[in-house]
Order: C-alpha cells, then sequence, then structure tokens
C-alpha cells in the first residue's frame, strides 16, 4: 500500500503538460512507438482505458480499447489536414481525469456509452499526435508505430485489472485511478 502511494506521488509530481511531446530524431514506426510514451498525459489515459475496461469486463474489455484505438487514428487523420480542433489540451487532461476516475469510481456504463465517451476523448489524442508528427517521420509508420503503442498500453492496462481482479487489488487499482484522475485534474487547472 505504501509502494502504491509513494509510486503515484511520484508520477503525479513527474506529470507533464499535454502537447508537449518533442521530436524524438526518431523516423516512422519507431517514432510513432516511441511518442505516447514519452507524455505521462497520453501515457496514464492510454493504460487507465485497458485498466477501465478490464474493470468493466464484458463487452467493454475489447470495445473499449477498440474504440480509443480506432477514434485516435482517425483524429490522427483529421489533425493531418490542418482542421483546427479548439480546446485540444484540455480535452486531453480531461481524458485523463475522466478515465482515472472512472476507474476510481469502478464505473460501469453501458458498453457503448462508454466506447462514445472513450472515442471522443481519443479524437483529441489523435489529433495531437498528428500535430507532433516528427518532420519527415513517415505517416503511415508513424501511425502505425503509435497505433501499436496504444494498443500495448491498453493490453498492460487490461493485464493490470485481470491481475488485480484475481489476487484481490482491485481496491489498489481504484485508489491509482483516484491519482490519475487528480492528475490530470490538477494539470487542467494548472494549464
Amino acid at each position: 500500500m505504501r509502494r502504491i502511494a509513494i509510486l503515484s506521488a511520484v508520477l503525479a509530481l513527474a506529470a507533464s503538460p499535454a502537447l508537449a511531446h518533442p521530436g524524438h530524431g526518431e523516423t516512422g514506426f519507431t517514432a510513432g512507438l516511441l511518442h505516447p510514451v514519452t507524455g505521462l498525459d497520453h501515457l496514464l489515459t492510454m493504460l487507465l482505458v485497458g485498466v477501465w475496461a478490464g474493470l468493466a469486463g464484458g463487452k467493454a474489455r475489447w470495445l473499449w480499447p477498440a474504440a480509443f484505438t480506432g477514434a485516435m487514428l482517425a483524429g490522427f487523420g483529421l489533425g493531418l489536414t490542418s482542421a483546427p480542433l479548439p480546446g485540444v489540451e484540455g480535452v486531453i487532461l480531461a481524458s485523463l481525469a475522466m478515465a482515472g476516475l472512472a476507474v476510481g469510481f469502478d464505473l460501469k456504463p453501458p458498453a457503448v456509452l462508454g466506447a462514445a465517451a472513450i472515442g471522443a476523448f481519443a479524437l483529441a489524442h489523435g489529433w495531437a499526435h498528428a500535430q507532433e508528427t516528427p518532420s519527415g517521420a513517415g505517416l503511415i509508420g508513424f501511425a502505425a508505430g503509435f497505433g501499436a503503442a496504444t494498443m500495448a498500453l491498453h493490453l498492460a492496462g487490461l493485464g493490470l485489472a485481470a491481475t488485480a481482479l484475481r489476487f484481490g487489488g482491485a481496491r489498489l487499482v481504484r485508489m491509482g485511478g483516484f491519482v490519475a484522475g487528480g492528475t490530470g485534474l490538477a494539470l487542467a487547472l494548472a494549464g
């Protein structure tokens, strides 16, 4: 319990602002693969989507990660057109807060409703990825890379939820959700 609290505090203190991912010097698939894991806001949101889906169970287990990934890739396409998306940074931080609080409060909405909310937030994440694509990165490779990283983070979240449920640690996972949700709220209020 004490280790979880310490880890949560470290993560909260290390939080970086949304849209703050610098270019990685990599190109194509590798750049895309690294991108979601270099910003705490993106990383935690994608992990929490998997955790929330795993805790909710049923259709949500696979529908919510699929909705996030699909909508994120659609948002990437939208972002490539230079179409404006007002308030994208706030939406990204709100997605972190929402996912964390949904895990913390153990919310279990109907699978389609959860997918719609997750998809709306994922559009902002995809749009931000498009805006942050390193020049010369190769768009298809970059999109494939961050899509693969996103799915891996969702799977890690699903695994964390399954492990927590199996070994009686769901309460600890929900506490971590509150910390992540609070981090998103704090960043949104500070921004």
